[in-house]
C-alpha cells in the first residue's frame, strides 16, 4: 500500500521527517525515501528496504540532510521521492495508490512527444506520470486537479516546493491524509499515529480530493473536498496501525468492535480466545471481552529480526517467514479448545500451517473467526495483493472449483448465509482443517467502523465501488 509523511517547520525538520516516515513502515516493504529542501535545492535519498528496516538504511545519512521542510514515503511500488524541474519550479513528489490506466496515460504522453526517465524494471514510474500530469497545467493546484480527473484508481500525494508542501488526497479518499499541528511546525501524514511522540496534535482530516497547502505557520485549503468518499474499509481491519485514526475513528476501537460483533453472533464453546498476531489481537480482545472468555496467547510473535510475512516476493519465502515468526506455546495449546480471531484470510496457506502446528501440539479444537467477510474480488485501487492473481484468493479459488466453467454469480457467494456462501465457507473450513469457520458479516463490519456504507470501499468483499 504505502504511506506518506511531510513536515514544515521553523527549525530543522530532518529528525521529525525521519521518525515520522518510519512510523509508516507497516504499510510497505519495498522502498523508502526522504527529500528535504534548503537554500541549495532539494536533496533526496532512496533505499531498498526489503531486507532491512527503514531506520537502518537512513539513520547514517541524516547528518548530511538539512532543511526546514521535507517529505518522506514508504512505497510498495516505484522508487520515490522524485525531484522534478518544470515551468512551475523544481519540486519533490511522493505518491501512494494505484493508477489503473497508467499505460493509456503513457501512450497519450508519447503522442504529445513527452519522455519518461524514471523506470523500474522497464516499467514507467506512476509517480513520474503523476508529475507529468501536474506539469502540463499552469499551477500546482490545476495540475493536482488534472491528476485526480485523469487517473482511474487512486493517487494521494505530497509536493515539496520552495514555498511549502501541497497535500492532496485521492479523489475518492481511498487513502487517508491528516494534518497535525504544534508550535512552530505543521505535519501531514497517512497515519495519525506518527503525531503523538513527535508532539503534533491532529488538526484536520483531509476530505476526498481535498488539497491543502502547508507551511510552518499553518495550512490553507486550495481545493475543496469532492462530494463522495470511498475510504478503504480494510484500513481498520488490517492495514492501519492500532493507534491511528481515519475520519476520526480509531483503528483499535474498530477492531474491538469487530471482535465483539463476531462474539454476539457465535454459539461455540471454547476454553481460550486468541488473536493471530499482530492485527488479529484487537479483534480477539473484543471477542473475549464480549463473551467473558479468557484471552490467551498460544502463539507468540518473534519480532526482533523477522520482517513482515509478505515481504519476500516469492510466496514460499513469505510462508517460511510467517512460520518462523510465530512460536507456539504448548502449555496453552495442549488439550484446549481454541478460538482464533484473524483480520482476514487471503490465500489461507499460512493459516493452514499455523493450524497444523496447533494440532501437532495437542489442540482439541481450533475455531477461526475472520474479522471481515471472504475476500472474493481483488483490490483495484491500493495495490493490495497485486502480486497475486484473482485465483490466489482462497474464496475465489473455491468458487471456481464449485462452479466449474459455468457462469459465476459472485454476488450470491458474497451474501452471508446464502446457500452458495455457506458452501464456500464450509469448503474453506475443510481445507484448513478447522473445527468451525465463521466470517464477519459485512453489515456488522460497516457498523463497527461507524461510517455509512456508501462512504466505504468494500469492493474486495462485495464487488461494489465507485470508479
Amino acid at each position: 500500500m504505502g504511506g506518506l509523511f511531510g513536515v514544515a517547520s521553523e527549525n530543522e525538520c530532518v529528525s521529525e521527517l525521519f521518525y515520522g516516515t518510519d512510523y509508516h513502515s507497516h504499510l510497505g516493504t519495498r522502498r523508502g525515501g526522504i527529500a528535504v529542501i534548503d537554500s541549495n535545492g532539494i536533496h533526496r535519498s532512496i533505499h531498498n528496504i526489503e531486507s532491512s528496516p527503514f531506520r537502518t538504511k537512513f539513520e547514517s545519512e541524516l547528518a548530511r540532510f538539512h532543511g526546514r521542510s521535507g517529505v518522506g514515503v514508504i512505497s510498495d511500488t516505484d522508487p520515490q521521492p522524485l525531484v522534478v524541474g518544470s515551468h512551475l519550479g523544481t519540486f519533490g513528489i511522493v505518491t501512494v495508490g494505484r493508477i489503473n490506466n497508467l499505460e493509456q496515460l503513457v501512450r497519450e504522453a508519447y503522442l504529445r512527444r513527452h519522455s519518461f526517465s524514471d523506470t523500474t524494471g522497464g516499467a514507467i514510474s506512476p509517480t513520474e506520470v503523476a508529475a507529468m500530469l501536474i506539469c502540463s497545467e499552469g499551477s500546482f493546484e490545476e495540475g493536482i486537479l488534472h491528476v485526480q480527473r485523469s487517473i482511474k484508481g487512486s493517487c494521494s500525494m505530497l509536493l515539496l516546493t520552495s514555498k511549502g508542501i501541497y497535500a492532496a488526497r485521492d479523489r475518492l479518499g481511498r487513502t487517508p491524509l491528516v494534518i497535525g499541528r504544534k508550535d512552530g511546525a505543521m505535519a501531514v501524514s497517512s497515519e495519525s499515529c506518527a503525531f503523538p511522540n513527535l508532539g503534533f496534535e491532529t488538526d484536520h482530516f483531509l476530505g476526498p480530493g481535498e488539497v491543502a497547502f502547508m507551511t510552518a505557520e499553518g495550512w490553507d485549503q486550495r481545493l475543496q473536498p469532492w462530494h463522495s468518499m470511498q475510504i478503504c474499509a480494510f484500513l481498520w481491519v488490517y492495514y492501519g496501525y492500532p493507534a491511528s485514526e481515519y475520519e476520526g475513528i480509531n483503528v483499535e476501537v474498530v477492531r474491538n468492535r469487530c471482535g465483539a460483533a463476531l462474539a454476539r453472533n457465535d454459539r461455540v464453546t471454547v476454553d481460550y480466545v486468541a488473536g493471530i498476531p499482530d492485527s488479529g489481537i484487537g479483534h480477539a480482545i473484543g471477542y473475549a471481552t464480549e463473551k467473558g472468555i479468557p484471552y490467551r496467547r498460544p502463539f507468540v510473535k518473534y519480532t526482533p529480526t523477522w520482517p513482515r510475512s509478505f515481504m519476500p516476493q516469492k510466496q514460499e519465502l513469505r510462508e517460511l517467514v510467517a512460520r518462523m515468526k510465530l512460536i507456539p506455546v504448548r502449555k496453552l495449546i495442549e488439550n484446549n479448545r481454541l478460538l482464533f480471531c484473524e483480520d482476514s484470510i487471503v490465500r489461507g496457506t499460512q493459516l493452514k500451517d499455523n493450524i497444523q502446528i496447533l494440532y501437532d501440539y495437542g489442540a482439541k479444537e481450533v475455531h477461526v473467526r475472520p474479522a471481515c467477510p471472504t475476500l472474493i474480488y481483488p483490490c483495484e485501487f491500493l495495490n493490495f495483493s497485486t502480486s497475486r492473481s484473482t485465483m490466489d484468493l482462497v474464496g475465489r479459488k473455491i468458487i471456481q472449483e464449485l462452479e466449474g466453467e459455468s457462469g459465476k454469480d459472485l454476488s450470491a457467494y458474497a451474501r452471508a448465509g446464502s446457500e452458495q456462501n455457506l458452501a464456500m465457507v464450509d469448503e474453506i473450513r475443510r481445507r484448513l482443517r478447522l473445527t468451525t469457520l465463521e466470517y464477519q458479516r459485512l453489515e456488522d463490519l460497516v457498523t463497527s467502523i461507524g461510517l455509512p456504507k456508501e462512504d466505504l470501499c468494500t469492493h474486495c468483499w462485495d464487488g461494489s465501488s465507485y470508479s
